[in-house]
């Protein structure tokens, strides 16, 4: 019987031939990421060193930081927080990523997107990692573990594949693909265990759109997803310069699965996330012309150059409704860039949109926040009450293009009209 990717790369963080799901292992992570955040990194580096008696953390050159919350800090105690940071990494020489972009998107742009790798952070977006082919893995406060020894305790999960097949029709994005897997499969088909994705739907999707995919994988009760890498994976990570030179593995045939599923998406039609939670999902239709105040387009989930694109295509020659705000946020300066270049950003400005620098501040309510009654359309992670501002505002997901045909009419429509 044949292993899973996430087994053969458990296989060797652990130094084993083989290992399978269930088996209790002690791994070796090839990369410990974190963001700095109240109650985490600054207690990480507290606890090392109070509680454990450690100076330093174990094989230092694994390990990364990123500030790209609280950016730029608001009150005296956030840029203590940063202080912090900026300190604990100099003393250390752990490379600090600061204002380059959110950190999950960042980490691929730099090097750290290394197919077949084992990756911990604390924060389960991190997932997203997995569309290049590698196990990153949110472990919330267990990352305190990596911080104070070169291996982690872990049980060898279980995986759970979804094979996407059949063509994925104009005007919907890989937003509107999650949706339709979470709608279909439900909110805990994958509780505890890897979501592993394939199919020909996968394979003509973009990487930003499978990025999206996985990085929202926490919503369906998985631990992480990952892609098996392909000739797009491999030629997107070749052009950028490694962090680590290991063998790309991929799953065997025969690999066995706690469950499989088969969905076509070729009638997929554009979906959104209703309030209160990401798993009440409905048909855009359901919900069309709905009245909505705000809309934001970023966040680790939906910011990258796919998505600005589409937004940009839709909104040229075009403008956003009188006293709707639209907030576009790139995922990274990287992206910001690059937009700006080929005329991207410059039509979403000419469109009525407010372009920001790239934060998590929009996605995690620390700026834009709404006030009671309000109600906004977003590409951001979660919808749950009191996400962006008050807990009496709504919040709807959706994609890119969903965003911008509401920013033209100030409701919820369909953005296959403009297409």
């Amino acid at each position: 019987m044949g292993h899973t990717i996430t087994e053969k790369i458990l296989a060797r963080a652990s130094g084993q031939k083989f290992v399978r799901a269930g088996d209790e292992i002690m791994a070796r992570p090839d990369f410990v990421h974190s963001y700095d955040f109240p109650g985490y990194t600054d207690v990480f580096f507290k606890q090392m060193k109070e509680e454990f008696g450690l100076d330093k953390p174990p094989a230092r050159e694994r390990f990364a930081l990123f500030i790209d919350h609280m950016v730029p800090a608001k009150a005296p105690q956030e840029e203590n927080l940063h202080m912090i940071t900026r300190t604990w990494c100099r003393e250390q020489g752990v490379p600090l990523f600061e204002r380059w972009g959110i950190g999950h998107q960042v980490a691929a742009e730099v090097g750290y997107a290394v197919p077949g790798a084992f990756l911990v952070h604390f924060d389960g977006h991190i997932s997203q990692l997995g569309a290049f082919g590698l196990l990153a893995l949110g472990l919330r406060r267990n990352i305190l573990e990596a911080y104070v020894r070169e291996k982690i305790s872990l049980k060898v999960p279980e995986t759970v594949k979804v094979t996407l097949n059949g063509k994925l029709p104009a005007g919907v994005m890989g937003r509107d693909v999650f949706h339709y897997i979470l709608a279909r499969l439900g909110p805990s088909f994958c509780r505890f265990r890897v979501l592993e994705l394939a199919g020909s739907a996968l394979a003509e999707m973009t990487l930003e759109g499978r990025q999206t995919i996985c990085g929202l994988a926490m919503f369906t009760g998985a631990t992480t997803a990952v892609i098996n890498p392909d000739p797009l994976t491999l030629s997107r990570t070749k052009s950028l310069p490694p962090r680590l030179v290991l063998t790309p593995v991929i799953s065997d045939e025969d690999a066995p699965y706690a469950a499989v599923y088969d969905l076509d998406v070729s009638d997929l039609e554009p979906l959104v996330a209703a309030p209160p939670n990401p798993a009440n999902i409905r048909s855009l239709k359901e919900v069309e012309g709905l009245a909505v105040d705000c809309a934001y387009i970023g966040s680790c989930a939906c910011g990258r150059i796919e998505d600005l694109r589409a937004a940009a295509k839709l909104l040229k020659g075009r403008q956003v409704k009188d006293g709707f705000q639209l907030h576009v946020v790139p995922t990274s300066r990287r992206i910001m860039a690059a937009a700006a270049e080929e005329g991207t950003l410059g039509a979403l400005i000419q469109a009525g949109a407010f372009i920001s620098s790239p934060s998590c501040d929009y996605c995690f309510g620390h700026i834009a926040t709404m006030t009671d009654g309000q109600r906004a359309l977003s590409t951001g992670t979660l919808n749950v009450p009191g996400r962006m501002g008050s807990p009496d505002s709504e919040i709807y997901l959706g994609s890119a293009l969903a965003v911008a045909a509401a920013a033209l009419n100030g409701q919820i429509t369909d953005p296959r009209r403009y297409l």
